[in-house]
């Protein structure tokens, strides 16, 4: 539950503050036409992003980091085009462009192009993550119907409406607050988003050699990648200047008029304007505590339970049936030869059959895995296991581990623990 509300809030509520500030700033300066380019252009981000995540769901023909390397770069170059036209530097270059020289109409346009495809692009990037986020609440053949997949909806739900309605927020304090400042904020913010932006793409780029690996780019990438948070922390630092001024500037606004019906209709909209910063305020408070305290409480370690007693007899382990059957997680450890201790676990699945695995998985490592409410679940994601899937290889699924009953013990090779120990390493 609380993964997902975490996860959300940090990718997305960048996105929502941008796509606030920015159409903050339509309303001041937008006409309709304008208005309704920039909704295709939302439109077509939200649908292109619907079909990428169905795409990365079901085929094997996307690869993530690539088209993540191309949709940054266009959404680079739409936001840099974009700063500049804001600040109407490049409107006189582009009247000068034969193509545009003779078509004013088509050439006035082109900002409001730049604009929504500028949204499209930063919509296309983020949302298929989250899209494929309700696709993880449920293991393959698990039903839905379960007080698991239930929490995990709640806490996407929940991410979902702190991002949405603090950006609802935002958009409407940025109404009230004057174009000038507002435009300064937005440049502020989308040039610490372009920042970001590139450092995801300096880190591709790096990690698959296509540029050389200088130590001291290395360092920077690396110190910027593991604090990537604080992205979020500056956006939200810059876009609390908007609420925090027209918060402010309510209580020096003179309430005057020529009639009391006047007046009390400017108290009003300050009043009205008061709550919204109010809701921003609340809303940034409750996603820095998201991403702070709550993410510390949900990652908290858990202690994996102690190993338990078994039998070495030469390339053997023996271990009593008996020892196993009560259908609870058991955790057993083996001592390699050069001294790695190799953990595996077994826990009985039904009457005729065993799960028995590696204390680790393919995709977290030597994690390991723990009983909570008879469910297992790994201590690095979260993700509740099928126990009766256990033993069998996919996903989050230990590795499996061969075994034979003979004699009313369970026998395992130490020969196959051995060639498993550089997992443990």
């Amino acid at each position: 539950m609380l993964r997902y509300l975490i996860q959300v809030i940090e990718n997305l509520l960048t996105t929502g503050i941008l796509i606030a500030l920015l159409w903050g700033a339509l309303d001041k300066e937008g006409g309709e036409a304008r208005k309704s380019r920039a909704l295709w252009g939302c439109a077509v981000g939200v649908g292109a992003a619907l079909i990428l995540a169905v795409l990365r769901r079901t085929t094997a023909l996307i690869s993530r980091g690539v088209f993540n390397l191309w949709i940054l770069s266009f959404a680079i170059v739409f936001g840099l085009v974009y700063v500049f036209l804001l600040w109407g530097i490049l409107q006189k270059p582009l009247g000068k462009i034969p193509f545009l020289r003779n078509r004013p109409s088509l050439a006035e346009a082109v900002p409001n192009y730049v604009e929504a495809l500028f949204l499209g692009s930063l919509l296309f990037y983020i949302l298929p993550v989250i899209f494929l986020y309700p696709t993880e609440f449920a293991l393959a053949d698990e039903s839905i119907l379960t007080t698991d997949f239930l929490f995990k909806l709640i806490g996407f739900t929940a991410g979902l409406l702190a991002v949405i309605l603090t950006a609802l927020a935002l958009y409407k304090a940025a109404r009230g607050v004057s174009g000038g400042l507002l435009k300064i904020l937005l440049t502020i913010a989308l040039l610490v988003n372009i920042c970001n932006q590139m450092i995801v793409i300096v880190q591709f780029l790096l990690a698959r050699r296509i540029i050389p690996m200088i130590r001291w780019v290395f360092r920077f990438i690396v110190v910027a990648v593991n604090n990537n948070i604080v992205f979020l922390y500056v956006l939200m630092g810059i876009s609390f200047l908007l609420p925090l001024t027209l918060f402010v500037a309510g209580f020096r606004h003179p309430v005057s008029g020529k009639n009391p019906a006047e007046r009390r209709k400017i108290r009003a909209v300050l009043r009205v304007n008061r709550r919204w910063c109010g809701a921003v305020a609340a809303g940034f408070i409750f996603s820095i505590l998201a991403v702070t305290v709550i993410k510390t409480y949900n990652e908290r370690g858990v202690e994996l339970s102690p190993a338990e007693p078994m039998t070495i007899a030469g390339e053997e382990i023996t271990i009593p049936i008996d020892q196993i059957e009560d259908g609870h997680l058991h955790r057993f450890a083996y001592s390699a030869s050069d001294g790695t201790e190799v953990r595996f676990i077994v826990i009985k699945k039904n009457a005729a059959a065993y799960g028995v695995g590696l204390d680790a998985c393919d995709i977290c490592g030597p994690t390991g895995y723990y009983e909570r409410k008879n469910e297992v679940i790994c201590r690095l994601c979260d993700v509740v296991m099928n126990i009766s899937t256990i033993g069998f290889k996919g996903g989050c699924n230990p590795v499996p581990l061969a075994y034979s009953l003979r004699g009313g013990n369970m026998v395992i090779v130490t020969a196959d623990l051995e060639n498993e120990k550089g997992r443990f390493k």
